[in-house]
């Protein structure tokens, strides 16, 4: 067996949010006599990850990484520069540029995570270890995690090695192995549906430099942004029960709605790739120490919070909550002061609502609306790109949103609710389009005075369904328990 190695910390995971974080702590604490933390980075393979999403950093997460000295980890994997987005929808196309200050990048995820741990090898006291985590290490008396049990790569037969430390740090990502043990009450998570995603090569995006979300009427939004010089990234939203036939559904209900420029090279990706799943879920953060963990275990990342995919700021929001956790520890004289580390983690939890809970709640409200599946949200979907058609404030405020540039979650409740009303007002003055089965659709012109009694009831379905789409997420981020 090795000897046992005491550290200050351990972080399980060494992704996106585990990398950052040792990083950040890396730095020391003034509380400390030492001044560094001794931290052990654990991660089962070392090798380079292969995932279909955490491919689009927005540019709020570009000024994180810049801040905690990692900025140059996007440079050297041929990422790509993204000035906004572009929504299309019935082979219209609007523009949401980020503010021309900011910029995003897109890549291929494996390239980025390795820079990310490359970056995280040479910080002060961190050792990165290529082991399995298969355990808590709790102390028979006081039930306190104190450790982990862990295989090291080449062990001879699962040689299992204990690796002490005062504080446990879980950021091992969706599919956490500890949350369960972590939590007295297990969290509930909540799969809205999956991503498939396939590469395109040499494909001409509506607006260049832009990722792209296609909404395809009766289906889940087709998301799109080019990840390298020849490369784009395409990601279609099946909802559950999925297809028996993925590839044919794919081929026969979404690539024929994509922009004209994109159907070919789509169609040859999903033809000649291989389709990859990944699972769309979702879970609120709860709140953390006192009595609703373990002491001396945290979770952070994806492991702890999730929100959906489609507006790539899952990224920024861990690397938020890492600069932020990271400030509030270092001030402690004494990590194993597991009262005072819960006040921290209460603080941290609060702290971090700004951009955490804007991120969040956008991602899923975005998603219901652009995944509409009924009448009322296909309202508020065909309002949303109507608003966006505005310009001006319509679009410069919700995209500091998105980018996670302008974190305000009082804003978002504000643009979100003008959509709703705005939507009304489409559905009583535009044509509208009706679409019969087997048959071209048609363009009816605005209803008339004798249609406004059954608009009126409708409008007000439509609000309350807004209401049922922006209460609970808002109500999940800002409860007190």
């Amino acid at each position: 067996m090795h000897a046992q190695s005491p550290y200050d910390i351990l972080i399980v995971g060494a992704g996106a949010a585990g990398t950052t974080l040792a990083q950040a702590l890396s730095r020391g604490s003034a509380a400390r006599p030492t001044g560094r933390y001794r931290i052990a980075l654990l991660e089962r393979s070392l090798a380079e990850p292969d995932r279909i999403v955490g491919e689009l950093l927005q540019p709020g997460g570009r000024e994180i990484l810049q801040r905690l000295g990692m900025g140059d980890c996007v440079e050297g994997i041929d990422a790509v520069p993204v000035h906004g987005y572009a929504v299309v929808k019935d082979g219209d196309a609007v523009r949401i540029p980020y503010n021309h200050t900011h910029e995003g990048r897109s890549f291929h995820h494996g390239r980025f995570i390795q820079n990310l741990r490359s970056k995280a090898r040479t910080a002060p006291g961190v050792e990165i270890v290529e082991a399995t985590v298969t355990d808590l290490i709790e102390c028979p008396l006081s039930r306190r995690v104190i450790g982990v049990q862990a295989v090291r790569k080449g062990a001879t037969q699962g040689e299992k090695e204990p690796f002490y430390a005062t504080l446990v740090v879980v950021a091992d990502g969706c599919f956490s192995n500890f949350r369960a043990q972590v939590y007295r009450a297990k969290p509930a998570t909540n799969t809205v549906g999956h991503f498939v995603g396939v590469v395109l090569q040499d494909a001409a995006l509506p607006i260049p430099k832009h990722g792209t979300v296609s909404l395809i009427r009766g289906h889940g939004p087709v998301l799109l942004y080019q990840i390298a010089e020849h490369d784009t990234r395409m990601l279609v939203d099946v909802k559950a029960p999925l297809p028996a036939d993925l590839k044919s559904h794919i081929l026969t209900e979404i690539v024929p709605h994509l922009p004209a420029g994109l159907q070919q090279p789509a169609r040859r990706a999903v033809e000649t790739d291989r389709l990859r799943r990944m699972p769309n879920t979702v879970l609120a953060p709860a709140t953390q120490g006192g009595r609703a963990t373990k002491e001396g275990v945290v979770l952070v990342g994806d492991a702890w919070n999730m929100r959906h995919p489609l507006t790539g700021g899952g990224m920024t929001v861990a690397f938020h909550d890492a600069e932020l956790l990271a400030r509030l520890l270092v001030a402690l004289p004494d990590l194993g002061d597991w009262d005072a580390v819960g006040a921290v983690l209460h603080r941290w939890h609060w702290q971090r609502k700004p951009l955490a809970a804007t991120v969040n709640i956008l991602s899923v409200a975005l998603y219901d609306l652009f995944g509409a599946d009924d009448e009322y949200l296909a309202v508020l979907r065909d309002g949303c790109f109507a608003y966006f058609e505005r310009g001006g404030t319509c679009v410069s405020e919700p995209v500091g949103l998105l980018s996670a540039t302008r974190p305000d979650t009082f804003l978002l409740f504000y643009h979100f609710f003008c959509v709703a009303f705005y939507s009304i007002y489409v559905m009583f003055t535009r044509p509208r389009t009706v679409r019969v089965p087997g048959e071209k659709a048609k363009t009816l012109p605005p209803p008339g005075v004798e249609e406004y009694p059954l608009l009126c009831l409708k409008g007000v379905r439509v609000f309350w369904t807004a209401c049922v789409v922006f209460g609970p997420l808002l109500w999940a981020e800002y409860r007190w328990w």
